[in-house]
């Protein structure tokens, strides 16, 4: 039977995006990434709740990610949720949750460290016809369509 493991978030960064290189000359880049609900309580006041997404990114579109994102900036993200384990600094074992990315997509230009819209793609392609592929390293001129 078939198993499905799939993320789509779409919010806006808590932080400039933390761009480093591992041992083996991999870039990685972490991401915090906030989504917000809103609703209406039964006594008709408003009330919103502001969840924390911690989101890895790999390779090229990780090197895209500190070249163009900053803190406010909002992402269209696609990956898969992961879990590990660490020891902390008292020596007990602690899990996180992290999504680890396919595709994060540039939306919207507030807190971006770029003037234009952009995309950085991992294997999975892209969502939305953002302007480029900025794994091939380019942008085209099309439009942003929203």
């Amino acid at each position: 039977m078939a198993s499905v493991n799939k993320v789509i978030l779409i919010g806006h960064l808590g932080a400039d995006p933390e761009v480093r290189t591992t041992q083996g000359g991999q870039t990685v880049a972490s991401l915090r990434i906030a989504t917000t609900d809103a609703w209406t309580d039964k006594g008709g006041g408003r009330q919103e709740r502001t969840e924390w997404h911690s989101v890895t990114v790999w390779g090229k579109t990780a090197e895209n990610c500190g070249r163009f994102l900053a803190k406010g900036r909002q992402v269209y993200v696609e990956g898969r949720l992961q879990s590990r384990e660490y020891q902390d600094k008292e020596g007990q074992t602690r899990k996180v949750w992290e999504v680890v990315a396919d595709a994060v997509t540039f939306l919207g230009g507030e807190g971006g460290k770029g003037e234009r819209q952009a995309s950085a793609h991992g294997a999975g392609g892209g969502w939305g016809g953002a302007t480029g592929n900025t794994s091939k390293g380019g942008y085209d001129d099309d439009p942003i369509p929203f």
